[in-house]
């Protein structure tokens, strides 16, 4: 057997339904599990208007990929369904993607749709085809644990490590989600696209963005909201008026292109104010982030998160970015929200991007959960925590 499910019962009497993309990670997931004998049902969302996006490299969900999808799943002789999820994808995913832009945060859309689309739509619709699992191309592991339920951990490889993504996944969703990729690389899944005799064998990567098909978000916010690109003044930490901007959706926290004016020192973009429609700039000093108030906090350690924090806080180890190894962390709740404190600290935080937790600093690690940033403190206006970082780096 090539992968196991750790479902009880023969394959050959378990439908799997996978969500198929049309890229090669979910193309390989629906030809293995057809393989080890599953009753298998490709699925392929319809996400949006297609018709810009159609030929573009590295796309995802519309398109050509539609049309990739089904020749897989002709390939490997397995019935699939194109459902139509245009609507919901706009008021789910887009349409928040554009009000957090707007609000001067820097929005992290792929979470919106795997948790919204995939793993609760998609999720209700292959239990109503009589599922028992849904499968996915993610590099991500889930396995269960000696108390019979499932937890998420990093990928094998991490250079393709997608639980950042995940982080928002429920338990009551992990147990019906299997990610057949997780202990793969991205290599080893090519490899075994040309032994399944795949076209997509070779396909390029999506992007994250894949509903943005010029790559310019800023296009699709100001149509989707005129006026988003309101001027405005750009200030500094005292605020001193040093220039004018065009719309603060042109800018993000630790940019420093584009501001258009002079300075006796390199200036980066430190936070937006979108309520003053400001844009506020500093040194790259004034980036470094020791704490951050945390909001919509999911979960997904052992217990509930108050019995985890029972001590008055919890040591984790964090991602605010994608491409970031996780660090050293405390987890708090002094009042109403959560709180990480950073061991060494991080640059350029933005409000509305993901901090999520795992066990171990490396390796395939638990995720314990994670939420959204509400709002960063930055180092200078932090009171110093160098007992913190004494003690974590007492530790190596």
């Amino acid at each position: 057997m090539l992968n196991s499910l750790e479902i009880e019962g023969r394959p050959e009497d378990t439908r799997v339904v996978v969500a198929m993309s049309g890229g090669v990670d979910s193309s390989v997931t629906a030809a293995l599990l057809k393989a080890e004998g599953y009753d298998v049902v490709g699925v392929t969302l319809q996400l949006y208007d297609h018709g810009a996006a159609t030929h573009r490299k590295g796309a995802c969900c519309a398109g050509q990929d539609i049309y990739d999808a089904r020749a897989v799943a002709a390939r490997i002789g397995i019935p699939h369904y194109v459902l139509d999820y245009e609507s919901r994808f706009k008021e789910a995913v887009i349409d928040r993607f554009a009000q957090s832009y707007v609000a001067g945060e820097t929005p992290v859309p792929c979470v919106d749709c795997n948790q919204t689309i995939k793993f609760y739509d998609l999720l209700g619709t292959a239990r109503e085809l009589g599922a028992a699992v849904l499968a996915t191309g993610h590099y991500v592991a889930s396995h269960r644990l000696q108390d019979g339920t499932r937890a998420l951990f990093r990928a094998r490889e991490e250079e393709r490590d997608q639980s950042y993504f995940l982080f928002a996944t429920t338990r009551e969703q992990l147990a019906t989600l299997r990610f057949p990729l997780g202990d793969k690389t991205k290599a080893e899944t090519r490899e075994l696209a040309r032994q399944f005799g795949l076209s997509v064998a070779d396909k390029h990567d999506s992007q994250d963005i894949c509903f943005v098909p010029t790559g310019r978000y800023t296009e699709v916010i100001e149509r989707l909201m005129p006026g988003a690109a309101d001027p405005g003044e750009i200030v500094d930490l005292e605020g001193h008026v040093l220039g004018r901007h065009s719309g603060i959706i042109h800018f993000t926290v630790g940019q420093r292109r584009g501001l258009g004016i002079a300075a006796g020192e390199p200036l980066y973009v430190v936070r937006l104010d979108a309520a003053n429609r400001r844009v506020v700039v500093g040194p790259r000093a004034a980036l470094r982030t020791l704490r951050m108030h945390l909001r919509d906090v999911n979960w997904l350690g052992d217990g509930t998160i108050d019995k985890a924090l029972a001590a008055g806080r919890l040591e984790v180890f964090v991602k605010v970015r994608s491409t970031r190894p996780p660090q050293s962390a405390w987890l708090t709740r002094p009042g109403e929200h959560y709180e990480v404190e950073l061991a060494c600290g991080e640059e350029g935080v933005a409000p509305g991007q993901a901090c999520v937790f795992y066990d171990a600093p490396a390796g395939q690690a638990r995720v314990l959960g994670g939420g959204f940033i509400k709002s960063a403190v930055a180092q200078a206006e932090a009171a110093p925590r160098r007992q913190l970082a004494e003690a974590h780096a007492a530790r190596g």
